[in-house]
């Protein structure tokens, strides 16, 4: 004869478990129709619950997706050296701006910088002289390449800052004669001497037309500006400078004849002509 007890508890199991099949089997009910909602499948999800994961180099607890693993180096990188989110956020890629354009660039690393500084410190005077850094105000610890603004101020100095200007445009500088030069080397002569032979060659009616036309052009905008004889046609011109032509040369004629004519007459002349004057005055009165 079983116990009563141990049936009841029995049954309480069974019940249970009954419970528990029912919830599974309603639980797949309910995500074999939200795959089928979404068009998924189940091959679908099991397979990127196996996609490859990669340790973080900075962080061995970050486990992360392959396809993830540049960008969240990249900001746990950011984040051990101490920026904050709000400071990432603020930072950009300025390599964005220069895609398809033929800019140089330049990527600084930790270790070429203290190189630099280093060297700058070097050549630099012991003691303090007016217009030159010297070695005092150059860092002695390498520091960590800055990624904004802030820490470029803050982790460097004026000397650090002018020595790395000043090393990278001599890189620069550098790369564009060597990109010059390997230029020269792969110019086309044939089609360039093909170029001068075709502008030796007579020129056409059509380009002569259009030197005279841009001849035109430059000659109209040589002109005076914001003179009356600019509004004026070529006749109407013609007939003005004739005008002051005439003028000038009848008022110095006149002029010229009016000084020989006084220069002729001598002091005697100009005395009798007075004395002639003031006895036609005199009859004058008497008759009246």
């Amino acid at each position: 004869m079983s116990d009563p007890v141990q049936s009841e508890a029995l049954q309480d199991r069974l019940d249970r478990l009954q419970e528990l099949t029912e919830f599974t089997e309603t639980c797949q009910k309910q995500l074999n129709e939200l795959f089928e909602t979404l068009g998924w499948s189940q091959e679908n999800d099991e397979d990127f619950n196996q996609e490859p994961m990669e340790q973080c180099p900075y962080d061995s607890n970050h486990i992360v997706p392959v396809r993830t693993l540049e960008k969240h180096k990249a900001s746990c990188m950011l984040r051990k050296m101490g920026y904050t989110a709000e400071e990432q956020e603020e930072m950009c890629d300025p390599s964005v701006c220069y895609e398809n354009r033929n800019i140089k660039s330049f990527l600084m690393d930790k270790s070429t910088q203290h190189q630099v500084i280093l060297k700058a410190r070097s050549a630099a005077p012991l003691m303090k002289m007016e217009g030159v850094f010297w070695q005092g105000q150059y860092s002695g610890q390498p520091v960590d390449v800055p990624q904004n603004h802030k820490r470029a101020v803050c982790d460097l100095t004026v000397a650090d800052r002018l020595a790395l200007y000043d090393h990278v445009v001599g890189v620069l500088g550098q790369q564009s004669e060597a990109a010059s030069s390997n230029e020269d080397l792969y110019v086309d002569l044939v089609s360039k001497l093909k170029k001068d032979e075709q502008q030796n060659e007579p020129k056409s009616h059509l380009e002569l037309m259009a030197e005279m036309r841009d001849y035109k052009r430059r000659r109209q905008s040589y002109r005076a500006k914001n003179v009356h004889i600019t509004k004026k046609s070529y006749t109407e011109n013609k007939h003005v400078f004739g005008y002051f032509v005439f003028i000038k040369e009848n008022y110095v004629f006149d002029a010229s004849s009016f000084a020989l004519a006084r220069d002729s007459r001598s002091p005697d002349g100009h005395h009798h002509d007075r004395k002639k004057k003031k006895k036609k005055k005199d009859d004058r009165e008497k008759d009246k």
